[in-house]
């Protein structure tokens, strides 16, 4: 291996060399607490050293770095405390998720440094997004993301390569190319010559390096950094290295050829920089072993202090305090002047007035720029914003919802755009594991809005008409809105999108343009977590929301029936409260919703009903649902299909109990 100095001098050697080797010493550490049952797991990074060290050294202290489960040397590097990491492997307090996760499950923005997920590929887009609010900033900072030759085989991948090329982000991604995707060996992964060969592709200059050679990664990033700054764009990196232990220690590595491994052995990126600095004459064997000695007082006072901590205290009240940012609804009153506009334009008039307010608000989606959505919200709002704030997306859901993740990281609001709610499986991932979960995990917000145009009764096939908001009030960390009238949709877009905590927001086709009223033309916004009693009845309660609103409405102006309609508006939180008062009044429920039956939010809401509610009932909640199937094409079908078919029936066999 060959280090070339450049203009190096001996300082700087000498700290690349302290800062190479602490986090090997660190590992050989856990190690030994691994086996001594002190720590449950460990992703070993030796061998993989120089590269996690290099890129992090040759960027500044304040610029962002997503480092992979292993590299350690990232967060050594970053200069976080060793008692805290050392607390973050034992799930005590003074790590930094409170014991929710482990190991380098976590991130920090006091150092710069944002954890992965298990799932791997959507940091890649998360760095897009504090890529993103680098570039609106203006402030010359670049952001690195790691990533192996295995996560590259992921979507996300391209799709976050994809859009860092398109809108020209400063974002280098670092792919350590060691050979195994756990066992799955390069050639079951890829079929190109390197890494490097993708960058033609998406328009990205590209480069392989060895990834073992502490001062080329240094000399590599550091160049890169200037280009990136210079000329606003991102870069490949490929670091070819080798995992010299298991994927995780309980995986073992019979699967390598030994003379592979002893191949690389020799390549090892700490013993061979040690021959270099001695025949350097920058450092001697002696002053090497006493870098060393301090090196390992550290590292057992840090694990002494870490070990000493007491163990985590489950407190149920704070785990579920902290499944959400803490936020206080700051009420904005309607005034007296009113336009009488459809829902789609309460939508709208809701987007263009919260980016009136919120200079740091984004909008983001497929066709939302000059072309306005598919359903022309945005219509306009170019001219209005600018392509900076409203941005044209490539068809890639899940890198932009992580993009999204990354803008609110980086100190800016977002609201994404599904074409059609139907399309969010596709960004399902990223929602329901990053957004969903960051502020229980490691206390970062997601102050994201996804716009979700839902439901069906448009003749849209079994594509575009779903009903899918159970997908998300299963998933704690996630507020559900779901509004019915455009006085409502305008007031709660406003809250939803001053809300810091992630929300889904859904928006029916179907009413977008066959409903008006009187709606006021200022700005205010509509308490989430509050329902609302569209008509007053004392024979029995009809709970729904969306459309089945107006069902409800309809129909109960057909029959001989004193009915309370209770329109939901917001699912998570849920006015449970109103819901109870309700139906201790009237002693019947009926759930309503447009939903299938099996697994729909109904379900829900007609457990805690019977759960809070049962001496006050004079009949069994029933639910009225849409067919468990998928939402038919043709009209007749999809009218059969959907609930408002059976609910005047359902309705008068409530009343006869």
């Amino acid at each position: 291996m060959k280090f070339n100095r450049n203009k190096f001098d001996d300082d700087e050697l000498i700290h690349l060399y302290k800062c190479i080797l602490k986090p090997r010493m660190v590992e050989e550490k856990m190690l030994i607490l691994l086996r001594q049952g002190k720590i449950s797991k460990w992703f070993s990074g030796i061998g993989q050293e120089a590269i996690s060290v290099g890129s992090t050294l040759a960027i500044d202290q304040d610029e962002f770095i997503l480092p992979m489960h292993r590299n350690l040397g990232v967060f050594t590097s970053k200069n976080i405390p060793l008692n805290r990491l050392f607390s973050q492997f034992q799930g005590k307090q003074s790590g930094f998720t409170k014991g929710r996760d482990r190991s380098f499950h976590f991130g920090t923005k006091e150092f710069k440094t944002i954890g992965m997920i298990s799932h791997l590929g959507p940091q890649l887009g998360v760095a897009d997004g504090i890529a993103l609010a680098n570039k609106l900033k203006k402030n010359d900072k670049i952001t690195i993301v790691f990533t192996g030759d295995g996560g590259a085989s992921e979507g996300d991948f391209h799709e976050a390569l994809n859009i860092a090329s398109v809108w020209g982000l400063p974002v280098i991604f670092i792919i350590e190319n060691n050979g195994y995707g756990l066992s799955t060996p390069n050639s079951e992964q890829y079929n190109c010559n390197s890494f490097a060969d993708k960058g033609v592709g998406y328009g990205i200059d590209a480069y392989t390096i060895d990834g073992n050679n502490i001062l080329e990664v240094y000399n590599s990033v550091k160049q890169i950094k200037k280009d990136i700054i210079k000329n606003s764009k991102p870069v490949i990196l490929e670091c070819m290295t080798f995992r010299m232990r298991g994927h995780e220690e309980a995986s073992g590595t019979k699967y390598v050829p030994k003379d592979l491994m002893n191949k690389w052995a020799q390549k090892d990126p700490i013993s061979n920089y040690e021959n270099f600095l001695v025949e350097s004459n920058v450092l001697s064997i002696e002053e090497m072993n006493a870098i060393k000695s301090e090196i390992k007082i550290e590292i057992n006072e840090s694990w002494l202090s870490a070990e000493n901590e007491e163990s985590t205290i489950s407190v149920q009240q704070n785990e579920l305090s902290d499944i959400f940012k803490p936020f206080s609804h700051i009420s904005n009153s309607p005034n007296n002047n009113f336009s009488k506009i459809r829902l789609v334009d309460a939508i709208s008039n809701s987007l263009s007035q919260s980016m009136e307010r919120h200079d740091n608000l984004i909008i983001m989606g497929q066709d939302i720029a000059e072309y306005g959505g598919v359903f022309k919200i945005t219509d306009g709002f170019v001219a209005k914003f600018g392509k900076d704030r409203i941005r044209n997306t490539p068809i890639c859901e899940s890198a932009i919802v992580s993009a999204s993740y990354g803008l609110s990281i980086n100190g800016f609001k977002s609201v994404v755009e599904m074409q059609f709610a139907d399309f969010v499986s596709s960004g399902f991932n990223p929602i329901v594991n990053l957004l969903a979960k960051s502020y229980y995990r490691w206390n970062q917000n997601a102050d994201v809005v996804i716009r979700m145009p839902t439901g069906a009764g448009v003749g849209a096939g079994p594509f575009h008409s779903q009903s899918n908001e159970a997908w998300f009030t299963h998933t704690p960390g996630l507020k559900v809105v779901y509004p019915a009238f455009p006085k409502d949709a305008k007031g709660l877009l406003n809250a939803s999108i001053n809300d810091p905590n992630p929300v889904m927001f859904f928006e029916h086709k179907a009413l977008y343009r066959s409903i008006s009223e009187d709606v006021p033309d200022n700005y205010y916004t509509t308490a989430l977590g509050k329902a609302n009693i569209v008509n007053n009845g004392n024979d029995l309660t009809i709970i729904t929301y969306g459309l089945g609103v107006h069902w409800a409405i309809e129909v109960v102006n057909e029959i001989d029936c004193s009915c309370e309609i209770i329109d939901l508006r917001t699912l998570i939180p849920l006015d449970s409260e109103m819901i109870f008062e309700s139906v201790k009044k009237t002693g019947k429920a009926l759930v309503l919703h447009e939903d299938c039956m099996t697994g729909g939010f109904g379900a829900d809401i007609s457990s805690l009903i019977s759960e809070n509610c049962f001496t006050f009932l004079d009949a069994p909640v029933l639910r009225c649902s849409s067919l468990d199937s998928p939402v038919p094409f043709a009209s007749e079908l999809e009218k059969n299909f959907l609930a408002k078919s059976r609910l005047k029936s359902k309705i008068m066999e409530l009343s006869l109990f």
